[in-house]
């Protein structure tokens, strides 16, 4: 239940940031733009709440709730809603990690036998390879509904007794397997290094002096907290069971707000907390003994939207699902959190947001365009060209063969219902768009590049 979800997860301190402390004192320009987009959504998947954060130039430009954050009560969600993080968390305790490294009080390719040599193969197993699931113990909470077993309290050390002492369930770095296991031990490294509780030194290095006042253990619940949900099949939103203490721990033990996660996204994006050389080591991805890609840091996932290099990291549990990108060279992040697990709509909406605020949007078609490439194309299924409309380039292309082939290839399909623009690009000086023309048994699409004094260079179907 703390997995990874589909989806889909820095600079020396004190560089300056500006983060607004409301969608009302936030630069929201943006926020015409995605507020229908995510009311659409939400209403269109039936999950109570969702509340956003988006990250622009590496300042909190918009932060909004939708929905509710209690159906019973009819309690409205707010930007002061909490909500659980799930396994957005890693990142955290992978910070502290990090820290720990900093200081000289651990190295990430120290064996886990140096801390607990009872573990299965314990000397082959590294803390690089807990943080990047390569390790091979085996995942303790795989599922993504609530079993009983999950309803009684335990302890870390219960879970490592239990998960941690079988055999592992592939050599070390032979593989990537999502493992919630991983995390509990690493947060059990770091207690044992540095005799205090993760928690604390959570608030103590990342949640005060980033000033994330919402940030804590999901196990101390606060009035103002969203109340989780799940649902069965597309049914009504039912009242979820939660986990009992001790399951989340250094997996997915946190709740916040979306704006206080933004805050830490703000912090990585300006590399404060860690040093250089720790933010290095954050975001380069794991590679596996014989050189294959995991596609996985440290607590993050590497990916790319529209080219633009992300590092993500989805998180569920129980009633609860959240989704946190970064985009470093646009200095921008992106936060969706739910009230309701058993949903494609956090980690559909993380990525259609991003997509919204960080990509450039494509030219669009123009509707005179499609009406031309349709007379054109009409003309072609009668065997007929223009050529005064087309250049000498193009003329050559269609000789009698080519024509005859276009005719009776296309004959079989029936009547030519529409024409439509999809993507209108620029290259080679010229204008290049992309058609999809329908007809009544099938679809095919047209390639044409147009020269500035508007004559086709080009006209290529294709199936």
């Amino acid at each position: 239940m703390f997995r990874c979800l589909h989806a889909g997860l820095c600079l020396a301190a004190g560089a300056g940031v500006l983060l607004a402390q409301s969608p009302s004192t936030a630069p929201s320009d943006i926020a015409s733009g995605l507020t229908p987009e995510i009311t659409g959504a939400l209403r269109a998947s039936g999950v109570p709440g969702v509340s956003i954060a988006v990250v622009r130039d590496g300042r909190l430009a918009f932060a909004q709730a939708f929905g509710m954050a209690d159906l019973a009560a009819s309690r409205a969600a707010s930007v002061e809603t909490r909500y659980a993080a799930g396994s957005v968390s890693k990142q955290f305790t992978t910070a502290i990690l990090l820290l720990l490294a900093e200081q000289g009080k651990l190295s990430l390719d120290d064996p886990v036998s140096r801390y607990f040599p009872d573990l299965t193969d314990a000397g082959r197993v590294t803390i690089r390879q807990l943080l990047s699931h390569t390790s091979g113990y085996q995942d303790y909470a795989p599922q993504d509904y609530m079993i009983p077993a999950w309803l009684k309290p335990v302890t870390p050390s219960y879970i490592l007794d239990r998960w941690a002492k079988k055999p592992l369930d592939f050599p070390p770095g032979t593989r990537w397997e999502y493992s919630n296991t991983n995390y509990v031990l690493a947060g059990r490294i770091i207690e044992k290094v540095s005799g205090r509780s993760l928690l604390s030194l959570l608030r103590e290095n990342i949640f005060d002096p980033l000033g994330m006042a919402s940030a804590g253990d999901c196990g101390e619940r606060r009035p103002g907290d969203a109340t989780a949900y799940t649902r069965y099949g597309l049914g009504a939103p039912r009242p979820a069971l939660r986990e009992a203490t001790g399951w989340y721990f250094a997996a997915g033990e946190l709740c916040m707000t979306p704006s206080d996660l933004a805050r830490w996204d703000i912090a990585f994006l300006n590399h404060r907390i860690l040093n250089p050389h720790s933010y290095e080591e954050f975001t380069q991805e794991v590679r596996l003994n014989n050189g294959d890609h995991t596609n996985y840091a440290l607590g993050l996932q590497i990916g790319t939207l529209s080219g633009i290099p992300t590092l993500t990291h989805g998180g569920e549990v129980s009633g609860f699902l959240a989704s946190n990108w970064i985009l470093p060279n646009r200095g921008g992040a992106v936060v969706v959190l739910s009230n309701q697990d058993a949903s494609d709509l956090v980690s559909s909406l993380a990525r259609q947001l991003a997509t919204s605020v960080f990509v450039p949007p494509t030219e669009q078609v123009q509707t005179a365009d499609s009406q031309r490439a349709r007379a054109f194309l009409e003309g072609l299924l009668a065997g007929k060209v223009d050529r005064t409309r087309i250049t000498e380039d193009l003329s050559s292309y269609f000789t009698a063969e080519s024509l005859g082939d276009i005719r009776h290839s296309l004959h079989p399909f029936g009547r030519l219902q529409d024409v439509t623009g999809e993507v209108e690009r620029h290259r080679g000086g010229m204008t290049m768009r992309i058609f999809r023309a329908r007809f009544k048994k099938r679809a095919v699409t047209i390639v044409t590049y147009t020269t500035p004094d508007g004559k086709y260079e080009q006209f290529l179907i294709t199936g």
